[in-house]
């Protein structure tokens, strides 16, 4: 089967909606105006489409041929981050900023919507678009699948795209197995006794005692996993203190703990505590620790992943390349718990368009050039996934 290059008005209609999301850019479970424009363009092409998850969107191109059912994802919500990047049609939102694709991910879901329906009448199965809220928090996915929007019609196998300045235009990622890692938040309470700074041996000092956690903590990733898994302790905050000559009784910490395997990801919590704890002791403090445990790694489906992979190798004429995995989270993996997934890499990464900034920061910027092969993805994907020419169990 021949992968279909969407045509012009396609392309175009494409990078007119990711700059009109882009200039209001919304938190997550806020997302009321992209929602609605959402909504606006699945009733023009007459896609049929329900609400869940507060502000999410779930529509559904029916086939006219027999097949399997296919979800795409795109999430749609935006950051807290004043944007810098120069871009024209930069946010109009004060504190607000699409830093990380997701305006791009809307809008190439919805041309592949556009292209899809266009072409019902050969479509075998049907294909489910999964409009996600809150992927960068609280989390949108759980809410989405609990009111059941891989359920009607029951998704068979599901796709993502997510833009990635490691790979150039003309770029896509597949790898199988593990590709995002869990991401976990923790919290350290260390409680001393405190006192006048001449005076240090009245009193327990909770700041050098919250340094030594800080450094032995990073035992657990040099010296306690395996080498060759992955696996990520942050302190991303500490506070503490009063003023220079003061003895704090009390610091606090919070990080991340992140990991590629359920299993050593499960192991994190038991290490830490055992570690703070320890230390507090020595240095004749108390110290607690609490996890919030979030998003659970992403796995790609190894058959899928590897078929798809495969698949566009020969029939798209795009560079298929298989990327390392990252840190980053991402709760598509709820989506791939529950069907066999697979999490595409875009390339985007252009010197020429400024397109090479990681995502989350203010300067962030996007290679339009990459849109229309997104589009080509994810139409390949839910075609091929419909007629059985990739298979996955």
């Amino acid at each position: 089967m021949t992968v279909i290059v969407p045509p012009a008005d396609v392309r175009s209609r494409v990078v007119e909606l990711r700059r009109e999301i882009h200039r209001h850019p919304e938190l997550g479970f806020e997302e009321t105006r992209t929602q609605a424009l959402v909504e606006r363009e699945l009733d023009e092409l007459g896609i049929e489409h329900r609400r869940v998850a507060k502000t999410g969107v779930v529509g559904v191109v029916r086939g006219a041929k027999p097949g399997r059912v296919a979800g795409l994802r795109a999430d749609m919500d935006a950051l807290p981050i004043t944007e810098k990047s120069g871009e024209p049609f930069s946010s109009e939102v004060p504190g607000k900023m699409h830093a990380c694709g997701h305006d791009a991910h809307t809008a190439m879901l919805l041309g592949a919507a556009r292209v899809l329906q266009g072409m019902r009448d050969e479509l075998h199965g049907s294909v489910v678009l999964l409009f996600q809220p809150a992927e960068e928090g609280p989390g949108g996915a759980e809410p989405m699948i609990a009111q059941g929007a891989l359920d009607d019609p029951k998704v068979e196998a599901v796709a993502m795209l997510h833009v990635d300045p490691r790979l150039a235009p003309g770029q896509i990622g597949v790898t199988p197995g593990p590709v995002n890692a869990s991401a976990d938040e923790f919290f350290v309470t260390v409680e001393g006794r405190g006192g006048h700074g001449a005076y240090p041996h009245t009193a327990a000092d909770a700041i050098p005692a919250a340094a030594a956690i800080v450094t032995a903590l990073q035992n657990i990733a040099s010296r306690e996993t395996d080498p060759l898994k992955s696996v990520v302790v942050t302190i991303g905050t500490i506070n503490g203190g009063y003023r220079n000559n003061v003895i704090a009784d009390e610091v606090k910490m919070t990080g991340t703990l992140r990991a590629h395997d359920p299993e050593i990801r499960n192991g994190l919590e038991a290490r830490a505590r055992r570690i703070i704890e320890g230390v507090a002791a020595a240095y004749n403090v108390k110290a607690t620790l609490q996890v919030n445990y979030g998003y659970p790694p992403v796995v790609n489906n190894v058959q899928l992943a590897q078929n798809f992979r495969d698949y566009m190798k020969e029939h798209s004429g795009l560079r298929v390349e298989s990327p390392p995995p990252t840190m980053g989270a991402e709760d598509f993996a709820y989506f791939a718990q529950r069907v066999p997934g697979v999490h595409v890499r875009l390339g985007i990464r252009s010197d020429k368009a400024g397109s090479i900034y990681p995502g989350h920061s203010a300067q962030f910027r996007i290679d339009e050039e990459a849109l229309p092969v997104g589009v080509q993805t994810l139409v390949a994907f839910a075609r091929a996934v419909g007629n059985g020419e990739v298979a996955f169990e």
